[in-house]
């Protein structure tokens, strides 16, 4: 089952065509991560996905209806977005842009509700920034501010979350606490509902690996290759994609493809490569 498609999907800005005749079917309730190399069209397709950039061609679909077609508060209450270095209003504390995260459950006669409170509360809990709730967000570090980012797009508390790089400026303790944190927002609830759909862009091809349950590789605006990421990140994809020599081996902790580069940096590699001459010794040896 899929509430959010892609349906020969191509993406261009002005007359460069970034990703072509894209098909993708989110799967619900999972995490999927998509990766590639730099330029490949991963973000470029998360914010179409989100409808931040108009298809060239073909559509998205949310419960097959076109994104196009879907007034803009309905899908502000069905999808999330956090984009690359988003930018807060000067001043603004980090309360007060977590509970902007409500804007599209408000309605003009309830501004504020106890639901509302208690979804802000939640996220802030959840991202671990409550202690930093006065303070105005652009005195924050780069990884503080993330977390903020990342509190306001759990507490819109949509059922589809788009995330583009979510772990860039943090280290790597609360990268681990946020990916943990994504792959808890996909499972089932207590009460038996399904959780969340959640679709990342990463570019470290390890977490990717070991967070994702639908694992998208991407290469040159299209799709190489899509599935369990034990079933398909294999040393010739990751040479395929990357273009990296790699073995792949098992994590240790839990099972996921480990990509080991090949061919490491060597200081004796180097000493092989003759240094380049200098200008007087090719003005002696033309």
């Amino acid at each position: 089952m899929s509430r959010l498609t892609a349906r020969e999907l191509t993406l261009a800005y002005e007359d460069r065509t970034v990703v072509h005749e894209l098909e993708l079917a989110v799967p619900d309730g999972q995490v999927t991560v998509i990766v590639g190399p730099n330029a490949c069209g991963k973000s470029t397709t998360l914010r179409a996905l989100g409808r931040l950039l108009k298809p060239r061609g073909g559509a998205v679909l949310l419960d097959g209806q076109e994104l196009a077609k879907i007034p803009t508060k309905k899908i502000a209450q069905s999808i999330g977005l956090l984009p690359q270095s988003p930018v807060a209003p000067e001043a603004i504390t980090v309360a007060d842009l977590v509970s902007r995260g409500r804007q599209p459950h408000q309605h003009w006669w309830q501004q504020w509700s106890r639901e509302d409170e208690r979804a802000v509360t939640d996220a802030m809990e959840r991202t671990d920034v409550q202690s930093l709730a006065e303070r105005p967000v652009d005195e924050l570090s780069g990884g503080q501010r993330q977390r903020v980012w990342i509190a306001m797009a759990l507490a819109q508390e949509t059922d589809l979350l788009l995330l583009d790089e979510p772990t860039t400026y943090l280290d790597i303790a609360h990268q681990v606490e946020v990916l943990d944190l994504v792959r808890q927002l996909a499972h089932p609830t207590p009460i038996g509902s399904r959780g969340r759909t959640v679709v990342a862009v990463l570019h470290d091809l390890n977490q990717a690996a070991r967070y994702a349950d639908h694992l998208v590789a991407m290469k040159s605006g299209r799709i190489v290759a899509e599935g369990h990421p034990k079933d398909i990140v294999t040393a010739d994809l990751v040479r395929e994609v990357f273009g990296l020599d790699s073995v792949v081996v098992p994590d240790p902790v839990t099972g996921s493809p480990l990509v080991v580069p090949g061919a490491p940096y060597s200081p004796s590699r180097l000493a092989d490569v003759p240094a380049p001459a200098t200008t007087s010794e090719r003005l002696r040896h033309p």
